[in-house]
Order: C-alpha cells, then sequence, then structure tokens
C-alpha cells in the first residue's frame, strides 16, 4: 500500500477551470512509481482524446483511494463535493428502483477532477445524455480465457475488420489495457440495447463460424474452454461498460487502453502502452479515434443476421442482469 502524501496540494490549470489536486505525490503505480500528479499530467497529455471517448456519456468511475494497489471503488454516483461547473446525467435502474446522478464528460477539467477524486478507470456507457436508452456505439469486446494467445486475438481482430468491410462499416480498434482488443462502430442512436445487443450476438456468430477452433460465443463461462476467445456481445447491454479510449486501468504497470491503426493490430503488444509511453505516442498521431463520429453505421444488417439466427433456431440469451 502506497505510504502517505507528505506534498502539499497544488492548483492546475485546465481550461477555464482551476482543480485543486491533494496528495500529488501520492504513488499510485508502484512497477515504476507514477503518482497521482503523474496521473493528471497523462489525462492532460491524452486531453483531446480522453474527452472525445467520453463526451455527453454516463461515466462509472473506478476509484483507487490509496493506488492501485489499494481497495477499488467502483462509483456510479458523482462523487461529493463536485464543484458546481461538473455536469451529470441522471439514469434509472429498474432492477433496484433507484436513480444516480453519473459524471457526464463536457470538458478535460471534468477528467482532471475525477482524478483528483481518485479516480484512475472512465468507464463511458455506450449511449450519451441526449438518450440514454439508445446507443450510438457497438462494441465488440475480443476477450480472451486465461489459456488463450493474444495471436488468437490478433487473428479475430484480423476476422472482424474483414467482416467490418464487408458490412461497410468502419471499425474503430484498441488494446482493452489487458489481454485483449475493443472495436468500437459508431451507430444511429435509433434502436434500444437489447437490438444493439441482438446485432452484436449476430456478428460474434459469425467471427465464431469463420474461426471455429479460436472463437466462442458460448454464454456460460464455465463451458469455455481456457484456450478460447470469447466475442463478448453483453458489453452492450444496458449498463455494462468497458474503459474508455485512452482510459488508463488500474494496473501496477498503469496500461492504457490505447487506440491503434489497423495495420498495427498485428504487432501491437498491450503491455507497451502505459501513462509513460503514451504521451509521446499521442503527441506524434494525435486521436486515433477523432473520426469515429462521422463513420456512422446503419446497424440493419445485423438486425437481419440476427432475426436470421433466430428463425434457424439460435437462441438468445437472456440480458445479463434478468
Amino acid at each position: 500500500m502506497a505510504a502517505a502524501s507528505k506534498a502539499p496540494a497544488v492548483e492546475i490549470e485546465v481550461g477555464d477551470h482551476t482543480v485543486r489536486l491533494s496528495s500529488p505525490d501520492r504513488v499510485y503505480f508502484s512497477e515504476r512509481g507514477e503518482t497521482k500528479r503523474d496521473l493528471v499530467d497523462y489525462y492532460l497529455s491524452v486531453g483531446p482524446g480522453i474527452v472525445n471517448a467520453l463526451r455527453e456519456r454516463p461515466c462509472m468511475l473506478h476509484r483507487f483511494p490509496k493506488g492501485v494497489d489499494g481497495p477499488k471503488v467502483h462509483q456510479k454516483r458523482l462523487p461529493a463535493g463536485a464543484p458546481p461547473w461538473v455536469e451529470t446525467v441522471r439514469l434509472h435502474f429498474p432492477r433496484y428502483g433507484l436513480h444516480a446522478d453519473e459524471l457526464c464528460v463536457t470538458r478535460l477539467a471534468d477528467v482532471i477532477w475525477a482524478v483528483q477524486m481518485s479516480t484512475v478507470e472512465f468507464h463511458p456507457w455506450n449511449s450519451r445524455r441526449a438518450d440514454t436508452e439508445s446507443p450510438d456505439e457497438w462494441r465488440i469486446d475480443l476477450d480472451p480465457m486465461p489459456d488463450c494467445s493474444f495471436e488468437k486475438v490478433r487473428r479475430a481482430a484480423a476476422t472482424t475488420h474483414e467482416i467490418l468491410d464487408e458490412l461497410g462499416a468502419v471499425g474503430w480498434p484498441k488494446t482493452s489495457g489487458g489481454s485483449g482488443l475493443h472495436v468500437y462502430v459508431r451507430i444511429a442512436p435509433d434502436r434500444g440495447f437489447k437490438d444493439v445487443r441482438r446485432g452484436a450476438l449476430a456478428f460474434a456468430r459469425e467471427v465464431e463460424r469463420r474461426l471455429p477452433d479460436d472463437v466462442t460465443t458460448t454464454w456460460w463461462r464455465k463451458d469455455r474452454s481456457p484456450e478460447d476467445l470469447f466475442v463478448d456481445y453483453n458489453q452492450n447491454a444496458r449498463d455494462h461498460t468497458i474503459a474508455a479510449a485512452y482510459s488508463v486501468r488500474g494496473n501496477p504497470r498503469g496500461t492504457v487502453s490505447a487506440p491503434l491503426t489497423w495495420d498495427e493490430v498485428a504487432d501491437a503488444e498491450p503491455q507497451d502502452f502505459t501513462i509513460a509511453t503514451m504521451p509521446e505516442r499521442f503527441a506524434r498521431l494525435g486521436d486515433l479515434h477523432a473520426g469515429i463520429d462521422d463513420a456512422v453505421f446503419d446497424f440493419s444488417p445485423l438486425i437481419e443476421w440476427a432475426d436470421r439466427d433466430e428463425r434457424e433456431g439460435k437462441d438468445t440469451p437472456p440480458e445479463p442482469d434478468e
């Protein structure tokens, strides 16, 4: 566990706002010793990218008050003490009969304030504040089981790219910050979560058809092989979130969910993208996902695939929280 911080608080100017950063020398990442201030400097260095990934989306926070070797807090509600300029979006959770006002990033200062509140990871919804029940982002999560090689992940990514090309969809790949890869596709917000999940499952089954020895869509984890790659369509279910592009992950190395070009996927090593290496990469390449809002895909073919699969007798597993 990190030692208590002794350095005085510092004030950081972020656009039109000032964020008071307490305990700036608290060590957050034990592998190289980066501090809370280093985490702030990282997010400042990729500012346009992290704001683009989070803008107008409800955002769950993964907070580590003692650094990433300490306990993690999953925070849906905005932490207490937020300045009046930090914006929120109200969400309803029918299963529990509860509401939550979640962070809704509109500017970089919102991100830096969340880091002041010990946030390391940002997990946005795949819908936006204007209509939180209508996703505008289809998420393809290539999620390896414990003994799955990253070479299988790469093959599945290449097949994903091939199918997206056939559909006329633009996919935006990134590392997960762990051992997998994510691909995002912008869609029009004209369907609910259930339909987007159905379409995502149909797409996952097509990847499985083309890579039957590598890929599974098997619902129950216990029924998958340790060597399988699971295409996790459930990341499109309501209130399921994954780390945003440019989000740091809560591990001692400080890995980052790093946007890639498709040409990089064949050689990329996820552990190479960290808070130590990403600032130079961002300065050199800019935001590789900057054009995502200009590449909206008509999701209708995936709904047709889902209808076809169901006519052929394939089940749609229940919603994860049902």
